[in-house]
Parts: structure tokens; C-alpha cells; sequence
């Protein structure tokens, strides 16, 4: 867990609530001592429908041209 003084926290707050939203766990501190904790908030189970709502908008992929585009972009020796 990452460590944000309060003086960073009051200078840089967006950039540091940023990296809390991409869920870094940071510990705020005044004088070097712990005194808080920022952390990114759960996020609510996506519903079944929209689930499947977004699947319905995907592509149709061919396993066999993917693999196939995939073998010539990648090095085999890798």
C-alpha cells in the first residue's frame, strides 16, 4: 500500500484520487504518521441482462484465423 503525505494529498488530490479510482489502496499520513486510508469503492455486479446486452454487440471471431494471424504477427522462435 502506497503512502500519500496530506500536504500531496491537498496539492495533487485529483491525480491522487485518480490512482485510487484505479484501484490503488493508499494510506494518507500527517507527519509521517498513518491517519487515514483511500481506497477504490466496489464496484456493483454488473445484471445478467446487461451482460448479455454486451455480448450481443460483440464480433464473431474464427478460432482458426485468429490463431492463424497470430502465428504471423508473433515470433515462433519466442
Amino acid at each position: 500500500m502506497s503512502e500519500v503525505s496530506i500536504r500531496d494529498l491537498r496539492n495533487h488530490g485529483g491525480e491522487v484520487v485518480d490512482r485510487a479510482a484505479k484501484g490503488e489502496r493508499l494510506t494518507i499520513t500527517r507527519s509521517g504518521k498513518p491517519v487515514a486510508e483511500l481506497r477504490p469503492l466496489e464496484r456493483e455486479p454488473m445484471s445478467l441482462e446487461v451482460i448479455l446486452a454486451r455480448r450481443r454487440h460483440l464480433p464473431v471471431v474464427d478460432p482458426d484465423q485468429l490463431r492463424h494471424d497470430l502465428d504471423q504477427v508473433l515470433d515462433q522462435a519466442l
